[in-house]
C-alpha cells in the first residue's frame, strides 16, 4: 500500500465523516521569531495533506521553505509575498514528497528570479517511488469509488509526476553548509538516507529557529521512503543544534524539551518495530508518548495509532526494517 492509498483510505476516513461538507482551508501565516512565519499545511477532510511552510525574511525578499501541495497552501504563501511588498528570492524543498515541493512552479512563475534548492533525491523519486504512485493513482481515478475531492487530489498530483521536470531544483544541495539564500546566512543541512534519499533542514542562527521538514512529523512518523537509522542519526544531528524553537513538516512548532520527546518516541518506535511486540502496542506506546504534542482530541489520537500500525507492519517489517524505498537497506 502506498502512502497515496494510506492518506486516502485511512487517515482522510478518520478525519470526518464522507458524508459531511468539506470546506477549503484559508492558511494563514503564524509570525514564530523575528523574521519567521508559519502558514502551516494540514489535512482537510477527504484531502491529501499539505506540509507546513517556513518562510524567512531575508534581505533580499522572502526565502520559502516547502510549497504545499494544494493552490490554497500556495495561495497563501503569495498573498504573504504580497502583503509584505517583498518578492521571493529563494525556494527550498526539504524534501521531493508531493505535499512539499508541488506549489514550485507556480511560485517560479510569480517570481522567476527565486531559484528552488533541494537535494538530487528527486530524480530518482520520479522514476521509482512517484511513477508507481501515479500508475496507481490512475486506478483509483478509473475505479472512481473515492470521494470527488480525493479524486481531484489524485488527478493533481498525478499531473504533478507527469510535469516533474518542474519540480527539480535549480541549486542540488550536496552537502551540509552555511550558504546565503536571499543574502540571509542559514545552516542548510543534508541529511542522506533518512525520510527520504536526501531530506534537506535549515537552522537560522539569527532566530534560532530550525525548520526540520518531515525528519519531525506529526501524528505519526511518516516512513513510506525511510530509512530509519538514518533518520535516527539525523534527529541526533538536529537536536546537537542550538535551536530554541523547531517548526515540523507536520504538527505544531516544538519547543526543545517537547522535540526531546519526539525524539524518544522515534527510536522506541523503531526498536519495537524490530522487536516481537504486535503492531498495536507499538503503535499504543508512540501515541501515549507524543499525546502532548498532538492537537486535542479523539480524531488525532485514532489518526496516530491507525498510522503508526499500518508503518509498523506494511513497512518497516514488510522490508526488514525500512521502506521499500530506502537504498541504505
Amino acid at each position: 500500500m502506498s502512502r497515496l492509498k494510506l492518506i486516502a483510505l485511512t487517515a482522510l476516513a478518520l478525519l470526518a465523516p464522507w458524508s459531511v461538507e468539506a470546506q477549503t482551508p484559508k492558511p494563514a501565516a503564524q509570525a514564530i521569531a523575528t523574521g519567521v512565519w508559519l502558514i502551516p499545511g494540514g489535512i482537510a477532510p477527504r484531502r491529501q495533506p499539505d506540509g507546513n511552510t517556513v518562510i524567512f525574511a531575508a534581505p533580499k525578499g522572502l526565502v520559502v521553505m516547502d510549497t504545499g501541495r494544494h493552490a490554497w497552501q500556495r495561495q497563501a504563501i503569495l498573498d504573504f509575498a504580497t502583503a509584505r511588498g517583498r518578492p521571493i528570492a529563494a525556494i527550498v524543498n526539504s524534501h521531493w514528497h508531493l505535499d512539499h515541493v508541488s506549489g514550485n512552479p507556480d511560485l517560479k512563475r510569480a517570481y522567476p528570479a527565486a531559484r528552488v534548492y533541494a537535494s538530487s533525491a528527486i530524480d530518482e523519486a520520479l522514476a521509482g517511488f512517484l511513477a508507481k504512485g501515479a500508475e496507481s493513482g490512475r486506478a483509483y481515478l478509473k475505479a472512481g469509488d473515492l470521494p470527488k475531492e480525493t479524486l481531484e487530489d489524485i488527478a493533481g498530483d498525478i499531473a504533478a509526476v507527469e510535469a516533474g521536470a518542474a519540480l527539480r531544483p535549480d541549486v542540488v544541495i550536496a552537502r551540509s553548509q552555511t550558504r546565503s539564500l536571499g543574502g540571509l546566512r542559514l545552516a542548510v543541512n543534508l541529511a542522506p538516507d533518512a525520510a527520504t534519499a536526501g531530506d534537506v533542514w535549515l537552522y537560522d542562527p539569527a532566530s534560532r529557529v530550525a525548520a526540520a521538514g518531515d525528519l519531525v512529523t506529526l501524528p505519526a512518523p511518516f516512513l513510506d521512503t525511510a530509512c530509519p537509522d538514518g533518520w535516527r542519526e539525523a534527529l541526533d544531528q538536529v537536536w546537537a543544534t542550538p535551536f530554541t524553537i523547531l517548526i515540523p513538516g507536520h504538527g505544531a512548532p516544538m519547543t526543545r524539551a517537547r522535540f526531546g520527546l519526539y525524539r524518544q518516541a522515534f527510536a522506541a518506535l523503531i526498536d519495537c518495530a524490530a522487536s516481537t511486540e504486535t503492531k498495536e502496542a507499538c503503535a499504543a506506546a508512540w501515541t501515549r508518548t507524543v499525546q502532548p504534542l498532538l492537537e486535542p482530541g479523539l480524531v488525532e489520537l485514532k489518526r496516530a495509532q491507525g498510522m503508526t500500525e499500518y508503518y509498523v507492519a506494511d513497512v518497516l517489517r514488510a522490508h526488514e526494517g525500512n521502506s521499500a524505498s530506502c537504498r541504505a537497506a
